[in-house]
C-alpha cells in the first residue's frame, strides 16, 4: 500500500493504473486490482477520530463505535475495486450531503461541549470534499471503460434496537431507477438471502424495510452518473454482540467467503444485462 495524495490517486485512475493507496490524510482508502465493470464501497466502516476533537466530545469512543459500520470493507476486501473510510462519521459522515456531514448533535445527543471553531469543521470538510473527488474520477473511468457499473454500497445496522423482527440484510432503493433495474434488485436480494451464517442466523433480505436507501454516498454517484446503479446494501449487526463491543470473526468470515462468489456473478449478470 501506499501513501497518496489525491492529486496522485485521481491521476493513477485516469491512467488506469493498479495501485492500493491511503490518502495523504490517512482519511480512507482505495484498491484497484483490476478495473472492472463494478465497485464495493464502506464508507462507515472508519473509526479514526481525530485527536484535537477528543476532549471537546461529549459521545464515548463506544458510543461511535456502535453507529459505525465495523468490518463492512473486510466482507468485500477481496474485491478487485474497494474505496473505505477510515474516519469515523462523528467526525464527517461521508453518507451525508457537505453542509450536514459535520454534526452538531448525533442520534439526540449534543456532540460537542462547545460548538467546533471553523478551522476545525473546514478541515473535516475538506475530507468530505476529498474523498468525493475520487468518487467521482473513480465512477467515471469505469463507465468510460464498460459504458455501465454497479456499485455495493456496504453498511451494517443496530437491530437489536429495533421493537420488531427486522432482516438480516435490507436494501434501500427510493433513490435508484427502480423501474430500470427492478430486476437486478431482487436478484441482489435473493442472492443475499442465500448467505449461510453460524450459529442458525436467520437467512431473510428485504427492501426498504428498515432503511430506504436514502444516503449521500448513494445519491451523490445516482445524480452525477446514468448508467451506475448503486446498491445500498445493509447487514444487521449480528456479526458482533452490539452492546459488548465484541466482533464475531466467524460470522465476518463467512459473509466474507460467500460475497467473493455471490457478488461477482451478480455483477456480471447485471452486465450482460445492461452493457448492450
Amino acid at each position: 500500500m501506499e501513501r497518496l495524495s489525491v492529486s496522485e490517486i485521481i491521476q493513477n485512475i485516469k491512467s488506469e493504473n493498479c495501485f492500493h493507496a491511503v490518502a495523504e490524510d490517512y482519511s480512507f482508502t482505495i484498491k484497484i486490482e483490476e478495473y472492472v465493470h463494478y465497485a464495493c464501497g464502506a464508507v462507515h466502516n472508519g473509526h479514526q477520530f481525530r485527536k484535537e476533537l477528543w476532549d471537546n466530545c461529549l459521545h464515548s469512543e463506544y458510543d461511535r463505535w456502535y453507529e459505525e459500520d465495523p468490518e463492512t470493507k473486510t466482507m468485500v476486501a477481496s474485491h478487485p475495486i474497494v474505496i473505505g473510510g477510515c474516519d469515523s462519521r462523528f467526525e464527517y459522515d461521508l453518507n451525508r450531503s457537505p453542509e450536514d456531514a459535520v454534526f452538531e448533535t448525533a442520534w439526540g445527543k449534543q456532540l460537542w461541549k462547545s460548538p467546533l471553531e471553523v478551522s476545525q469543521k473546514e478541515k473535516s470538510q475538506q475530507k468530505h470534499a476529498n474523498f468525493y473527488k475520487v468518487v467521482e474520477a473513480l465512477i467515471a473511468k469505469l463507465e468510460e471503460k464498460f459504458g455501465i457499473c454497479i456499485v455495493y454500497d456496504m453498511h451494517s445496522y443496530n437491530w437489536q434496537r429495533w421493537d420488531r423482527e427486522v432482516p438480516t440484510w435490507n436494501l434501500g432503493t427510493s433513490n435508484i431507477d427502480n423501474e430500470r433495474f427492478e430486476a437486478c434488485v431482487g436478484d441482489w436480494r435473493k442472492a443475499l438471502a442465500s448467505i449461510e451464517l453460524p450459529y442458525g442466523i436467520k437467512r431473510t433480505s428485504k427492501i426498504n424495510d428498515v432503511f430506504q436507501g436514502n444516503g449521500y454516498f448513494l445519491k451523490f454517484i445516482t445524480q452525477n452518473f446514468k448508467n451506475t446503479l448503486v446498491l445500498a446494501t445493509e447487514i444487521a449487526k449480528v456479526y458482533c454482540d452490539e452492546y459488548n463491543r465484541i466482533i464475531y470473526p466467524e460470522v465476518v468470515t463467512a459473509v466474507e467467503h460467500q460475497l467473493k462468489d455471490l457478488l461477482p456473478k451478480h455483477a456480471d449478470d447485471f452486465y450482460k444485462r445492461f452493457s448492450s
